[in-house]
Order: C-alpha cells, then structure tokens, then sequence
C-alpha cells in the first residue's frame, strides 16, 4: 500500500519543491520532523525520532480493508489526522518519508500515542516517478 499522489500546482508563483533525501540512510534514532495540520491546527510540526525501520503494519479495521504497508519507517513525532500525508523531514529538511498512520490502543481514536509510521522516501518517490509516467 502506498497511497500516494501527485499534484501539479498551477496558477501560484514562488513554491519551492520538496527536496527528497535517501531514506535508506535512516538511522534508528534519527531525528526526524512530521508536517502538516493535525487535527486542522494548521502549519504543525512534531519532532521525534526514527523508533524503528523495515515495519510491517495493518492499517484498517473491521469496518474497512485492512491494507500492510511493508518497509514502513517507525517514528514517534505526533501523526494525528490532518499531519498524515505530510512530509517525514531529516535534520537537514529533506522528505525521507510520507507520513500515514499511527498506532491506537484498542482502536481508540484519541490521537497520537507515540507510534506513527512513514512510507519511506525512496519508495514515495518511486511511486510519483511511476504515476507521472503514466500521465
């Protein structure tokens, strides 16, 4: 599972694109920044670490598909609804992951309980680079 997306922005000036890093160098213990509006706070950034990498996980529950995302990254900067689909940043800013879930106790939905997981950057990309091919 990847779902991932690429958007072309027109009509706007000045945008700087992201800069992708190598998340193959991902470290455990990595500093790493999650960006993005969680629960609509707009303009948020939570920092943790790299916890762990090469994670698989379930992200669904009985009411939906459950889908595994492999190779996901382990961090535990703050991914709540709203920061999931930002950028997983370095030290440096570069995007080294795509933020997509958090882990829950008992399927509560309360927020953020210092588990989150990231698609790696390397595989991100690759799914862009596919996806703009294909258009």
């Amino acid at each position: 599972m990847t779902d991932l997306a690429v958007i072309k922005a027109m009509g706007v000036s000045r945008l700087q694109p992201a800069t992708f890093g190598d998340s193959d160098t991902l470290a455990v213990g990595d500093t790493v920044l999650a960006v993005g509006s969680p629960l609509g706070l707009e303009g948020s950034v939570t920092a943790g670490i790299v916890s762990a990498l090469h994670r698989s996980i379930t992200v669904g529950d009985s009411d939906r598909s459950a889908e595994t995302p492999d190779d996901a990254v382990q961090t535990d900067a703050s991914i709540n609804p709203g920061n999931s689909g930002g950028p997983l940043v370095d030290d440096t800013g570069r995007v080294v992951g795509v933020t997509t879930a958090n882990a829950s106790v008992d399927g509560a939905s309360a927020g953020s309980i210092g588990v989150g997981f990231a698609i790696p950057g390397n595989q991100a990309r690759q799914v862009a680079d596919r996806l703009l091919a294909d258009t």
